[in-house]
């Protein structure tokens, strides 16, 4: 998948400051540092679309994406490991969960793990809470250039299993392995009405 074009469409804390553009939404979701940034750079074919940082926690708002015009990439805040204060971080997740539990343009969640380790507590938290409301989550391994070529399809049945998911998709940022697998399932819900999934 080609982008032409793709630019920050808005930046929220509260639902009036979600865009209106009524498009097609895609949220993105992981512990910090996970490579969220990243991926959404790498999907978007942008080297700057969505800030990257060394430092979790950068993301503290919601971002969206306007890709195309088909859809909006929506950056969510990382969760775990940030250096902020609790008070702050809980702020956070209530940003968060206000965004998934009442956003109707909402299509699929793509959850983001990181292939060199095991899902932490807050990442199966994360997993059974999204599956407890129902979501459509797409699992991503991210990172995968870090390990390995070898060792790849032994993480992934391990994240499989630790994660309890189904599938998971492998993705490299740096090489851009899983892109287009990616790309293929955001375009076939696109296009696919709802009421028939």
């Amino acid at each position: 998948m080609d982008v032409n074009y793709a630019e920050l469409a808005a930046t929220a804390v509260k639902p009036e400051q979600y865009p209106a553009s009524g498009l097609p939404e895609f949220a993105f979701i992981g512990k910090s540092n996970v490579g969220k940034s990243s991926l959404l750079n790498a999907l978007a074919g942008r080297k700057a679309l969505a800030r990257i940082s060394g430092s979790p926690g950068k993301t503290r708002a919601i971002n969206f994406f306007n890709i195309d015009n088909i859809c909006l990439f929506v950056d969510l805040p990382g969760y775990g490991y940030a250096k902020v204060s609790r008070k702050e971080s809980e702020k956070w997740g209530i940003m968060a969960d206000r965004y998934l539990l009442n956003r109707k343009q909402l299509i699929a969640v793509f959850m983001l793990l990181d292939i060199r380790h095991d899902p932490s507590a807050l990442d199966r938290q994360m997993l059974e809470w999204l599956e407890h409301y129902c979501f459509e989550v797409i699992t991503v391994a991210t990172k995968i250039d870090k390990i390995k070529r070898s060792a790849i399809p032994t993480r992934l049945k391990r994240l499989r299993a630790s994660a309890r998911v189904s599938d998971i998709l492998a993705f490299s940022s740096e090489t851009r392995d899983g892109r287009e697998k990616i790309w293929d399932i955001i375009l076939n819900k696109i296009q696919k009405p709802q009421d028939q999934e």
